[in-house]
């Protein structure tokens, strides 16, 4: 089961990181001996450990874990009970969420859009069988483009603001006054987030809403898209996170909840396969992401996908997820600019990236807005976001100069390695 673990990075992993790839292998079954080291974690580790599982949105489904492999003895009282008490919060706030996509779900319906629920809630049950376990922070619509004007209009009637267009994606953001911290990550009653992605008109045929299908979802039906649409868009999804500075390790796991799910299923491989052919490097693309989380979690993926996904891999690439695999999936947030280094390999093989190095180096642009004035704001809550701001801005120019620094160091050490290689 965990063959490919075999041949991961040299570089050997600090106290923390080791602790987080006990935490992350505890989802594995069974459980590899690294586990062992959650039996001796002193307070103070527990304290960063449950930060990086929050961030990652690995927190509720690490618990979950735990209390079905009987061993919710590990983690000290007062840990436990903080997770108890997370679990109830984000019970409350996923009800709210659900609640939300109701109102703008039956809206949508009677209005006659064609449209579909995208990422999210598409995704239970394969991989979210508990959806109050899940860190979801917003809702996902795809939108056929000529209903978008329409869809906006409901959206701004339940309180919602356009605030970013990139590409075929529209953000909103309602509630924008409601500023909150990491202690209310999983309370209800936080900023409300919707994004439409719109599809293009005249694909026809082969659009993805074309292929669509109903689910029934707390009674109500759900239109998503295909199961082969829905399983090569969450890949794809979380192959442009791993092509960046932070993948949460959470999708990680939901993806390989999902393989597992369908691992037997050869007739739904052929499907992927076939379908996957039709979208450029889609083949490789899955197969960066199945290498990535076989080499820190062991395999899990059947022959019938890694045959035609890992099997297309570029030997650059594969040197990258061996050296650097466990260092990415374990960092800290923000993240590194390690990635950028597979970027290369991976333009070597003739996928171009969104940015190039230097662009994704030195940034000309500055932050994006973190909060937007609202109408009748007072001036404390307006000097409250300017600080909130600034302090952002700090943060992401602290990222480029650690990470900058960091990166030009690390790709002196890739460079002689690959001579090595060569040699």
């Amino acid at each position: 089961m965990h063959s490919l673990r075999a041949n991961t990075s040299k570089h050997l992993l600090g106290r923390k990181q080791q602790l987080r790839e006990a935490a992350l292998l505890a989802f594995c079954d069974p459980w590899p001996e690294e586990c062992a080291r959650l039996k001796n974690v002193s307070a103070k580790e527990w304290t960063c450990l449950l930060e990086w599982l929050d961030i990652s949105g690995l927190a509720l489904y690490f618990l979950d874990c735990l209390r079905e492999q009987n061993c919710c003895d590990l983690l000290p009282p007062e840990v436990h009970a903080r997770l108890l008490k997370n679990l109830a919060d984000n019970t409350e706030r996923i009800d709210e969420l659900i609640a939300e996509w109701l109102g703008i779900e039956c809206k949508f319906t009677e209005a006659g859009l064609v449209h579909a629920t995208l990422k999210g809630f598409s995704l239970w049950p394969l991989s979210i069988p508990k959806l109050a376990l899940r860190s979801q922070l917003d809702l996902d619509f795809l939108m056929a483009e000529e209903a978008a004007e329409e869809a906006r209009r409901i959206l701004e009637e339940r309180g919602y603001r356009l605030c970013a267009v990139s590409g075929r994606t529209w953000e909103f953001k309602a509630d924008e006054d409601r500023i909150g911290s990491m202690d209310d990550f999983y309370k209800s009653g936080m900023i409300r987030s919707a994004e439409l992605h719109l599809e293009p008109i005249g694909v026809g045929i082969g659009s993805l809403l074309s292929r669509a299908q109903q689910t029934t979802f707390y009674g109500v039906d759900m239109t998503v898209l295909s199961p082969v649409d829905l399983f090569l868009g969450q890949g794809l999804h979380l192959y442009k996170h791993v092509c960046g500075e932070f993948a949460r390790v959470a999708h990680m796991i939901e993806f390989r909840r999902h393989v597992l799910a369908r691992h037997g299923d050869k007739n739904f491989w052929c499907g992927i396969r076939e379908q996957a052919v039709k979208e450029p490097e889609a083949g490789l693309r899955l197969g960066v992401v199945i290498l990535l989380i076989s080499r820190v979690m062991g395999d899990f993926a059947p022959e019938a996908l890694t045959h035609w996904t890992v099997g297309q891999v570029p030997a650059g690439v594969v040197r990258w997820v061996e050296l650097y695999g466990r260092r990415t999936v374990l960092a800290s947030f923000p993240g590194s600019k390690l990635y950028l280094l597979l970027q290369k390999e991976l333009e070597a093989a003739g996928v171009v990236g969104k940015r190039s190095v230097r662009q994704s180096l030195i940034p000309r642009r500055l932050p994006p807005l973190i909060a937007h004035g609202v109408a009748g704001e007072t001036v404390a809550a307006r000097l409250t976001r300017y600080r909130r701001q600034i302090s952002f801005v700090l943060f992401r120019f602290r990222f480029h100069v650690v990470e900058g620094i960091r990166f030009s160091r690390e790709a002196s050490r890739w460079r002689q390695h690959v001579n090595e290689v060569i040699q």
